[in-house]
């Protein structure tokens, strides 16, 4: 245990030696949290079912934070390691090699919880977030959507030849889905066709999710979601146990 804490420290200290991943990670949520706070406020208003602009937000930038985290950081930086070699080193190491990924998926879940906290914390001092839902529903529907985009992260990061085949393939993925599904924008304000064509996006379906269990809606209400997140998951598990490669 003490090899893999240490080695999760090195990579806790090197992710945030990495301006990109922790940009997008840490403050641009943060960044969009204030633009659109500093517009909208957070008055309750009827278009928003009686919440304010923040109040939606911000379960929606946590969602952003999550496919940040599962489609940026875990994709790159596994291909990364592995184009480099990385992994075929780290896998010689006496650590087993469930020890070596889960280190970093550890990290990785670390900053995606810290970006939420400081969203969280900057939405509550400055804009009076409100929450009525069950945090501990909240929470278990945060890991369940987390540990979903992960699982995608490494399918990509498996079956992409490249560090920079693995950042296009992440990229043109994530951006489509951040800006379609809710994540960005309030889906309110989309066209009803794009609300249509986001309901086959995964990341809609953690901005649905999240956003009802924030206001206090029940997980019957998500039975979709649940869906659509759980296989997603077990089918990620399963795909990239084939097809993750060290070398």
């Amino acid at each position: 245990m003490h090899g893999f804490w240490k080695l999760t420290w090195t990579e806790i200290k090197l992710f945030l030696r990495e301006p990109m991943a922790a940009f997008f990670t840490l403050a641009f949520p943060l960044m969009m949290l204030f633009l659109f706070g500093s517009i909208y406020g957070n008055e309750p208003t009827p278009f928003f079912g009686g919440y304010g602009s923040v109040d939606v937000s911000v379960p929606a930038y946590t969602a952003m934070i999550i496919a940040t985290g599962g489609l940026l950081s875990i994709t790159i930086t596994l291909a990364s390691y592995r184009e480099k070699r990385i992994l075929r080193r780290l896998k010689a190491t006496p650590l087993r090699p469930q020890a070596v990924l889960g280190a970093h998926v550890m990290v990785v879940f670390l900053m995606t919880v810290l970006g939420m906290v400081l969203l969280v914390v900057a939405a509550k001092l400055v804009y009076g977030l409100r929450f009525n839902g069950n945090p501990f529903d909240v929470v278990l529907a945060f890991l369940l959507s987390s540990l979903s985009f992960f699982a995608l992260g490494f399918v990509i990061a498996g079956l992409m030849p490249t560090a920079r085949s693995a950042q296009a393939v992440s990229m043109v993925i994530f951006y489509p889905m951040l800006f379609l599904s809710g994540a960005a924008i309030p889906r309110e304000v989309l066209p009803e066709t794009i609300r249509q064509v986001a309901q086959f996006l995964p990341l809609t379906h953690v901005v649905s999710l999240l956003r009802g269990l924030w206001v206090g809606d029940s997980w019957e209400k998500y039975l979709l979601e649940v869906t659509v997140l759980s296989l997603m998951l077990i089918l990620c598990l399963v795909v990239s146990s084939k097809t993750f490669r060290w070398e």
